[in-house]
């Protein structure tokens, strides 16, 4: 979410702070961790080996578990010898705070263009990209030196993915209307894809690879994006008023895809196949960011209105626990530590940064930073390959 939106969309999640059903839903009494609305079909299980994957993407190393690269600790030798550090932009400040997370000490300050959003790995690990969204441009950084390179020009990077065969980064022009599929090198333009929705903003891919849903939090729409063709197949509104999609992850298991809504307060849960009409899951005020923990049973969900991280549990379909930080707080984006411990999360409105347990929830650390921290990124984690935000590794 933009800065400048920052105390609109407030104001319209404090006036839903009692929402538990939405009105597309079937009415009646149920626990307010489950989801709502009927489970998807089950569908038959495929083999690793039967996973027609994008070309010139990695094969799929477990279909039963998407992120079985992400365990703790197995970092590619791409990245061994890079140093551990948590990288903040500050949308207000224009800089990058950079954290060492052994000591919470802030160890650098980076400038850079205005309104840095995300600092995004590149697809082949190499490379850190902030998002200088109104500086028109992308500064990379070298992770194994922490030095920042010349900015390269790059207009309304709100936030940057990475197509899984390597080939495009694709950047959430959100302003521009635009996804714009550029080489991931160069940063050329290859092809710009006009929507007709507002905010293009966040997005996951496919276990394959071949298609990729995008929210958009102006309008409160999904897109799903064919990834070869670059051409957007289909689009749904949410169906609820006012609606504000945010962070977007596939489940371990690829079957569903997970959307955070900080104005509906939860989850839509999507069947990204048949792209039919969500499920929603109420998970607290101001629903945000989604991260997977390094065994693949759990996703950490920052609820920025309220201060918490709620714990979800796949194996269950439910959430598990409710983590509050004390003296409240504005979770928001981040990651989690390459051994699987610590959640690292930025928060927003209190110019600050949360390490939290991710065995207890307790809060480790909170660390002063820049203003407006927004998707900060904890480097170097593992993975073979970088789809983009702020690290989704498979």
């Amino acid at each position: 979410m933009r800065t400048t939106k920052a105390a609109r969309l407030l104001a319209a999640g404090a006036a839903l702070t009692a929402l538990t059903l939405l009105s597309a839903c079937s009415s009646g009494s149920r626990h307010d961790n489950e989801a709502i609305g009927s489970k998807p079909p089950a569908r038959p299980r495929v083999e690793a080996q039967g996973v027609n994957v994008l070309p010139g993407m990695p094969p799929v190393e477990n279909r039963e578990d998407l992120y079985s690269a992400d365990r703790p600790n197995r970092l590619s030798p791409v990245v061994r010898n890079f140093p551990s550090r948590v990288y903040v932009p500050n949308t207000n400040s224009n800089t990058v705070t950079v954290l060492d997370p052994a000591t919470y000490k802030i160890i650098d300050t980076i400038p850079v263009g205005r309104q840095p959003q995300h600092v995004v790995p590149s697809w082949d690990l190499k490379t850190l990209w902030v998002n200088n969204d109104l500086g028109n441009s992308l500064t990379p950084i070298d992770p194994r030196t922490g030095k920042a390179g010349k900015p390269v020009d790059v207009h309304d990077p709100y936030n940057l993915y990475f197509t899984p065969d390597g080939k495009y980064a694709v950047v959430m022009a959100s302003m521009d209307r635009q996804l714009v599929f550029r080489d991931a090198h160069t940063m050329k333009v290859a092809k710009a894809v006009p929507v007709r929705c507002y905010g293009v903003n966040h997005a996951d891919f496919s276990p394959d690879g071949r298609y990729f849903i995008v929210s958009c939090e102006f309008s409160g729409e999904l897109l799903k994006v064919d990834t070869a063709r670059m051409k957007v197949v289909a689009q749904q509104k949410l169906p609820y008023r006012g609606a504000m999609p945010q962070d977007v992850k596939i489940s371990p298991d690829g079957k569903l895809f997970y959307i955070a809504d900080m104005v509906a307060n939860g989850l839509w849960i999507l069947d990204g196949d048949t792209f039919a009409k969500p499920r929603f899951l109420y998970t607290g005020k101001g629903c945000h960011g989604l991260y997977i923990s390094r065994d693949s049973r759990e996703m950490y969900i920052s609820n920025r209105g309220e201060g918490s991280i709620s714990v979800f549990d796949f194996a269950r379909n439910r959430l598990a626990e409710k983590w509050h930080l004390p003296g409240g707080g504005s979770p928001d984006m981040g990651g989690v530590s390459a051994d699987g411990k610590v959640l690292w999360l930025s928060g927003r409105y209190n110019s600050e940064v949360y390490a939290i347990d991710t065995h207890t929830g307790r809060q480790l650390a909170r660390i002063k930073v820049g203003s407006g921290p927004h998707g900060l990124a904890v480097y170097p984690q593992p993975g073979r390959y970088s789809l983009g935000h702020t690290g989704i590794f498979r």
